[in-house]
């Protein structure tokens, strides 16, 4: 036999009509079995299952050090690997000096594709990153401070866990990123607990020459 379903409010207006009617112990018992139900429907949506995590989208800049692939596809001969210099240049057949660093590889792609026009044939670059160096230098409340190199791209995060993580006494919320810029230091104090509580955050890539210091956690 099929039983008609009933509403969360259906059952709160039926349940008082019949509680008068029944002995003591029944409304006990048939009161702890309407909460079960209720309860029982609370429990399968919470078991829902989660959203995917978004995906951290972060464009990398060039910066001296990096070593960049060239690929010419229609001049085979002029493939080469070259590396930043710390002026952020780099020398190219046909056109010269190029500034390369501060420029996603996108862009400079768009660039030497148009500064190639008229000298080849097929004017289209394919630039990659081959390498990253960054040398940064990790203190305060670690496990292992000292200088840490990275060749690839590498975020404040996990140049701090390269470094063994914090000690007992570090403060993830109280992180200080030092990067020279033109010849002055600028410091950013960041909060990366949310990193370690499975939260969203934004992402700070090292660059070469940064210090990052883990300050003390007062209790």
């Amino acid at each position: 036999m099929a039983y008609p379903s009933l509403s969360t409010k259906n059952v709160f207006s039926i349940v008082p009509a019949a509680l008068h009617r029944m002995k003591p112990f029944s409304i006990i018992g048939s009161t702890a079995c309407v909460l079960f139900l209720l309860c029982s429907g609370c429990q399968t949506a919470s078991r829902a299952p989660l959203p995917e995590q978004p995906t951290a989208s972060t464009t990398v800049k060039l910066s001296p050090g990096n070593v960049i692939k060239l690929t010419f596809p229609g001049t085979a001969e002029l493939n080469q690997a070259q590396k930043i210099r710390a002026d952020g240049k780099v020398s190219l057949p046909l056109i010269g000096e190029v500034a390369a660093a501060g420029k996603t590889l996108p862009d400079l792609q768009s660039e030497l594709a148009r500064l190639y026009k008229g000298q080849l044939r097929n004017n289209e670059v394919l630039v990659t990153l081959e390498s990253g160096t960054a040398t940064v230098i990790v203190s305060g409340y670690v496990s292992k401070p000292g200088k840490l190199s990275f060749d690839r791209p590498t975020t404040v995060f996990q140049a701090i866990m390269e470094a063994g993580g914090v000690t007992e006494y570090g403060n993830l919320g109280n992180v200080r990123l030092i990067r020279t810029v033109s010849g002055e230091q600028h410091t950013q104090v960041l909060n990366l607990r949310s990193a370690m509580s499975g939260k969203t955050a934004k992402v700070y890539y090292v660059k070469d020459g940064d210090v990052i210091y883990v300050a003390q956690r007062f209790f």
